[in-house]
Parts: C-alpha cells; structure tokens; sequence
C-alpha cells in the first residue's frame, strides 16, 4: 500500500456487500481495509486509524450507530470521517445517525456512483493533496495533480519522500505532527523506518524551501514534532 493512497475502513457485515464496495473502492484508487462486525471495526481503527469510513448501521452485537457514537466521543478518532449507509429511510433515523456523528448518510439501496462521489468529497476534505488538489500556504504553491510545487516565481525541485511531507503539512497549517505520525503518513502503514529518517527529510525539505530565499516555513516543536508555520 502507498503512503499516498487514503486508507478507507469499510464495515459491514453482509458479504457481497463488502465486496462490492471493497472492488469499487480500490477501483477508485483508495487502499481498503475491512470489517465484518462493530468490534473488528473498533480493533482496526485502533490498529491503524483510516482516513475515511463508510459504515452499515444494521449490524448485529455492535450497531454501525454505537461504532459512530464511541469514535466520535473520542478526540483521536473524532476527526475520521464517516459515512453511515442504512436501509432506514425516515427523517427521524438520518437525523439521529446525523446526530451521532456521521458526516454523511446513505440510504440502501445506493448509487454506487454516488457513493464514490461521496467518499471523494469527504476525503477532499480531510486528504486534500491525496485526491489531485491544489494548496497553497503563504507563497507556496503545490499542485498534487502535476506534482509541482513552487514558491513565489521560481519552481521548487523536491524528491518523492519531500514532496509528500510538504503535502502532509499544507494539508493541516499549523498542526503539529509528531515524527511517528509522519512516519505513518508520509512512509506507509506497513513499512519500518527509524524517526531519525524523519530528521533527514525535514532537513531537506527545509533547503529545497529556501532554495531562493525565503525564511523556513517548518517550524520545530521540542519534544512534540514539526509543524507548517
């Protein structure tokens, strides 16, 4: 799995459900993980947190809607987005899985058109430089989709792995990102590379910043990590 693609949780318990989802997901271009139950859910997002998760309310034991509610109260899993898919179809059921947290609702049967729109809306929100978008920070430009970046007038030369740092940082300004984060982000899920790496990286992000002149964006938070201005 790249650590450029945006890891989608997809929780639901009937089968050719998940694999249908699974397919289009990954069709999409996302990297997916799965759960058949509330409980996997809860279990995975502990394990690694996704970007995004599309949730089915019925299930049995741990409904999608107490799933919701738990990672909601939760301040490191509050932010992940999460689309709630239901058969219920009255007012009543979308404003309470509205309530509980959910940043969208579904109604079965959907559009899985749809769906994949929705899942690129939310994600743009949350991953904006994963799906193809432009940022911009102060003077400094980044277009994911050519893969340029540039400041003021002059374009800026960055490697792969300085790159999606800088993406990583435009994509939250003044967040501060502790190296094991960025490890997590920038470097994959699924692959060992010490924190010192991180050091190295942020090292050379910083000369190829300042390049033509300019003061450093990055800024260095002792003990904590690094953050964009």
């Amino acid at each position: 799995m790249s650590a450029d693609q945006p890891l989608v949780l997809v929780v639901e318990d009937e089968s050719a459900q998940r694999e249908v989802l699974t397919y289009n997901l990954e069709a999409e271009g996302f990297a997916v993980s799965r759960a058949e139950n509330g409980e996997e859910a809860m279990m995975l997002v502990d394990e690694t947190a996704p970007d995004l998760i599309v949730l089915d309310w019925m299930m049995p034991n741990l409904s999608g809607i107490e799933v919701c509610r738990r990672l909601k109260s939760k301040p490191e899993t509050r932010a992940i987005p999460i689309i709630m898919l239901s058969a219920r179809s009255e007012e009543v059921d979308r404003v309470r899985g509205l309530e509980t947290g959910a940043d969208d609702y579904v109604i079965k049967p959907y559009s899985v058109v749809e769906l994949m729109a929705r899942v690129r809306s939310q994600l743009r929100r949350v991953r904006p430089a994963a799906t193809g978008e432009r940022l911009e920070f102060e003077d400094i430009v980044l277009d994911a989709s050519s893969h340029r970046v540039s400041r003021g007038k002059s374009e800026l030369k960055l490697g792969p792995t300085e790159f999606r740092l800088l993406s990583t940082f435009m994509e939250k300004p003044g967040r501060v990102f502790s190296r094991e984060q960025l490890l997590d982000r920038v470097w994959g899920r699924d692959i060992y590379v010490d924190t010192r790496t991180v050091d190295v990286h942020i090292g050379r992000l910083r000369k190829a910043l300042t390049q033509f002149g300019g003061s450093d964006p990055l800024r260095t938070v002792r003990g904590a990590g690094y953050a964009l201005g």
